[in-house]
């Protein structure tokens, strides 16, 4: 996405991120002979959270344009935070004491990561990346709810196709001729990366409490961090690197915590 990013606009290149991973989707329903999982049964949920993941990115992109990307991921970031709440508030999950430490302990390995301005943290920049959180939180737990009577390929399927659709039509007027001579290994990488991952989240939120999976998304400052080294030569910073290890602690305290209590859950 920051390859083709390069070339196109942001809702351009959504747009085919989500015409990009139909296919695969496509290609898994007919290996699998699951045509009938594409049916969504609260098919005003599927679009809600389409619609929801639209508003994230008009909102982010805003963020983005009047501040630091550091201060504006800083911000975004509190969305775990957000998820954890929401699981109590809308969803019943039980969260304990030791759960919300951990998430804030990997929050504190963001910001030390990003050392957002604390000019820019008040301000109309902020509040749409706090917008862009909520409307993500939002999307997430009602993958927890869509999860629990749709499959997996139902919620990815129509997510792409919103995602797709909407973009689409948003960044119509502004639309770039595409070089699919020269971009068609990006586009085709973003399809199936993208693809691939809306599944395995779908997943997790499937088979994990919320506010076990949420946090997780810390990792992505670090898996971009590798990913800006191996590909364009930028050397990640002391501080990013003493975050990263605050972020993969917090996260692995979280995977023990969860299966320790799953396991007392299992012998009671």
């Amino acid at each position: 996405m920051k390859y083709l990013g390069e070339t196109y606009l942001p809702l351009q290149v959504t747009t085919l991120r989500g015409w990009a991973s139909l296919p695969f989707i496509l290609l898994l329903v007919a290996v699998t002979h699951g045509w009938r999982e594409l049916k969504p049964n609260r098919w005003v949920l599927h679009i809600v959270r389409g619609l929801l993941a639209i508003a994230m990115l008009v909102l982010f992109i805003y963020s983005v344009r009047t501040l630091s990307l550091s201060s504006s991921y800083a911000v975004f970031l509190s969305a775990p935070l957000l998820v954890t709440a929401l699981s109590v508030w809308i969803l019943h999950e039980n969260v304990d004491w030791q759960r919300w430490l951990a998430i804030a302990i990997g929050l504190v390995g963001v910001i030390a990561m990003l050392r957002p301005s604390a000019s820019e943290m008040i301000s109309l920049g902020a509040l749409a990346s706090l917008g862009a959180a909520f409307c993500y939180a939002f999307a997430a737990i009602m993958i927890r709810a869509l999860s629990r009577t749709e499959t997996t390929i139902s919620i990815s399927f129509s997510f792409l196709l919103v995602i797709a659709c909407v973009a689409g039509a948003l960044a119509a007027p502004k639309w770039i001729a595409v070089q699919w001579m020269a971009h068609w290994p990006w586009i085709l990488t973003l399809g199936i990366a993208g693809a691939i991952g809306q599944y395995f989240i779908i997943e997790a939120f499937r088979h994990a409490p919320a506010s076990v999976v949420a946090p997780f998304d810390y990792t992505a400052l670090i898996f971009g961090a590798l990913l800006d080294w191996i590909l364009w030569n930028t050397l990640p910073e002391s501080r990013m690197m003493l975050g990263a290890i605050i972020v993969v602690g917090s996260g692995l305290y979280l995977i023990c915590r969860e299966r320790t209590t799953g396991q007392t859950d299992v012998g009671r």
